[in-house]
Parts: C-alpha cells; structure tokens; sequence
C-alpha cells in the first residue's frame, strides 16, 4: 500500500473510532427508548431501554425507570434492547482455531484460524502456495485464502510460498556485471563477470556518496527510517528479502547505506538519479582534484589509517589496496574499508581526528592540506544545499501528509 493511501485509511479507522465514541456518549446521556403498556395508568410510556451487557428485569412504570441487571456468566448482550434475557456465548473454538476475543458481558466469544489457515465451510484450511513461476497477489487471511498470480515479464518467484510475491530480475549491468542468462517467470537473471575494470577497486561508497547519504538519514528523529525510506523512494522498490539481508549483514547506519546504494543501481535510469549521479560524479571530480594526487607510501597510508578512531584498517587490507587500486584511489579505498568497519562512524569526523594526531606521524604537509580542503568542501554551504535539494525533491512527492476532519 502506498503511503498516502497508508495515511488515509488510518486517518479514516480513527475518525470513524472517534464517532463510535461520540455516538456511544450520546446513548449513554440520552438512551434509546421503546413504547410500553403501563398496565397501573393505562397509558403508553416511553421507557430506556437497556444497555449492552445486560438485561430487562423491569419494564418502567410512571413512578420508576427501566430496571436492567448484568447478564450473568457466559452470556452477553451487545447492543441497546428490550429482552428479558441475555445471549449464551459460544461455546469453545472448533479445532485448528483459537479464542480471538473471550466473551464478556457485552461481546460474544470470537474464534479465529490459526496461522496459516483461513474459515471455509466451518472449517480452517490451510493457505494455498503460489508455485514457481507465481507470486503472491493477496496474503491469506484468518478469512480468505491466498491469491496468486503468474509473474509478468520482467519478474520472477523460485519458490513455493503463500507470502512471497513475485520480484523483479536482477540488474545485471546496475551492478557492474554482465548477463549472461536471461530469466523467466520462476528464475532469475544470471549475472556474471566485472563490467568496469574500476570494479576490481571496489570503493564501496564514495565520500561524496556518504555525505549525501549522512544529510539523508535523519536517524535520531524516527526510529523507522528505514521502512519510512523504503515506502518513500521512487522508482524501483528494493524488495523486502534484500532489506532483510541488509537488516542481517550490517548496523543500523550502515543499513541506510546499503539500502541507498542498492536503490541508486536498480534505478539508473531514472532521470531523479541520473541527476543525483551526475552531481555525486562532479563532487567525487572536486576530491580527487583535492586527494588524489597523494600518491603515498605503504608507510604513510598505514600512519593515517592508525590515526583514525575506532576499529583499524589492518596492514593486509593496505596491502590488498595498493595492489588492486590505482594511487589515486588507494586513500578512498582505504576510507570506504575504515567507514564499514566503523559503520556508525562519519568517516569526514574521522578525518578530522586523524588530522589532530598526524602531526606526531611526520605526515607531509600537502597532503593534510588537501584533507582539511575536503572536508571543508564537503561540509561547505553550497554541498549541503545540495544535498538539500536532491533529497527533498526525490521523496517530497512520494511522502503526503492526509488531513481529515470528522466535522
């Protein structure tokens, strides 16, 4: 369900909650009457009826009101009437169903199927599975059974389940990789192979891309952002078995990161994120203009990674980078394998840290120059209102707010 649709129909449950309320009020003050025979005066009387949860004991007379009593154990009344006598409840729940709601004095007792199985004919049957090559259309309730639905082109389900809906193939060339099967109704893509030699790299979010990724993150002011985000971003939805991974494989920040990253290449081609590319490429152009020309040693890169807060980048991991990555790249490389290890960590705070303790590390004095002028650049005015402006405009028209009045 969408999310203003979300909105509505919770907006529309607690006004219709709010006028039960009302309406109950109302009868409570001003009771509902009946027409009785008052055999001592001969006249018609308007007398209260009784309210739910108990019973008529005593028509009213013209010198005394209705007298109602409680419905005794096991029986109940639910609604304002004229009977002399209460409803017995139900007796237990039939097999495979268990007590939804236990009866009072104003509710009968409510069986419901277990789950997984849904009423049909006084019996609870199990949901049906949607085979491969179907995915779920409508989740099976405690009254209905599960809808399913052959997958269209361009999505799949391999499994049989009454929960999974269909999802959409892999983007093989969104991840860098080449096609090498194309799927079907119950499989999907087969991807294999690097496309981009800068793959073998593999920096796996730019600095650019997390201070974009950070200002998109207000973490402290909801603790479901995460949902809240998936709902919101257009395009492509990440499907609900790639946000569990995510929830498995990584801390709450690095969770965000993973999800934005993930949601940038399944839509690339989207016009919204091809602007966000663009101007994240301009800014990754401005820092290496910055640090990419540091070109430093085994030594020098091993100092600064000491210097950074928190969990450290090992001598191995500096090794593997100066192997596999280019030197303009080696010092990116090696903050994107600090900010994972150090997940919650803003690795731009992380750099200014370092920078208190290079000192001690004889570290040249062109290269912490360069890093204070990225971060500055990236903490400066104009990318943050950049940063703004991409986020606001990529969810402002998903996320609606529904105002209505119950007047």
């Amino acid at each position: 369900m969408v999310p203003w649709l979300r909105a509505l129909t919770t907006t529309m449950l607690i006004c219709h909650c709010f006028l039960d309320i009302i309406k109950w009020s109302i009868q409570e003050v001003f009771p509902p009457k009946y027409l009785h025979y008052d055999p001592e005066t001969g006249r018609q009387l308007m007398c209260d009826k009784c309210s739910p949860g108990t019973y008529l004991k005593q028509h009213c007379t013209a010198r005394r009101k209705t007298l109602c009593l409680p419905c005794p154990d096991r029986s109940y009344t639910d609604s304002w009437h004229t009977s002399d006598e209460c409803l017995y409840c139900s007796p237990v729940c039939k097999e495979l169903q268990y007590v939804k709601q236990e009866c009072n004095g104003t509710h009968n007792r409510v069986c419901e199927c277990e789950e997984g199985r849904y009423l049909e004919l006084e019996f609870c049957l199990k949901h049906k599975h949607c085979a491969p090559g179907f995915g779920v259309l409508q989740a099976g309730t405690p009254e209905r059974n599960t809808v399913c639905k052959r997958c269209p082109d361009g999505f799949f389900s391999n499994e049989t389940s009454s929960k999974a809906p269909c999802r959409k193939h892999t983007n093989c060339s969104a991840l860098g990789l080449l096609l090498t099967q194309k799927g079907n109704a119950s499989h999907d893509n087969t991807c294999s192979g690097n496309r981009e030699s800068t793959q073998k790299c593999g920096i796996d979010i730019t600095l650019c891309e997390e201070a974009f990724f950070r200002f998109a993150v207000p973490t402290k002011f909801t603790p479901n952002w995460l949902s809240v985000l998936v709902d919101s971003l257009p395009g492509t939805k990440v499907n609900s078995e790639s946000i569990e991974r995510i929830k498995r494989r990584h801390s709450s920040q690095e969770q965000t990161f993973q999800l934005l990253k993930l949601w940038k290449h399944q839509n690339k081609d989207q016009d919204m994120v091809k602007r966000i590319i663009q101007d994240i490429d301009l800014c990754e152009n401005s820092v290496q203009r910055h640090i990419g020309h540091a070109n430093l040693t085994f030594e020098q890169l091993q100092s600064l990674m000491e210097s950074l807060p928190g969990k450290k980048v090992g001598t191995e991991d500096i090794e593997r980078t100066r192997k596999t990555c280019q030197s303009s790249e080696q010092l990116l490389k090696l903050l994107s394998l600090w900010r994972i290890k150090n997940g919650d960590q803003d690795t731009l705070k992380g750099l200014m840290h370092a920078l208190k303790h290079l000192k001690t590390y004889h570290f040249p004095k062109t290269v912490t120059h360069s890093l204070r002028k990225t971060i500055r650049f990236l903490h400066s005015f104009t990318m943050y209102r950049l940063y703004q402006k991409l986020f606001l405009e990529m969810i402002g028209n998903q996320v609606h707010s529904v105002k209505i009045s119950c007047l």
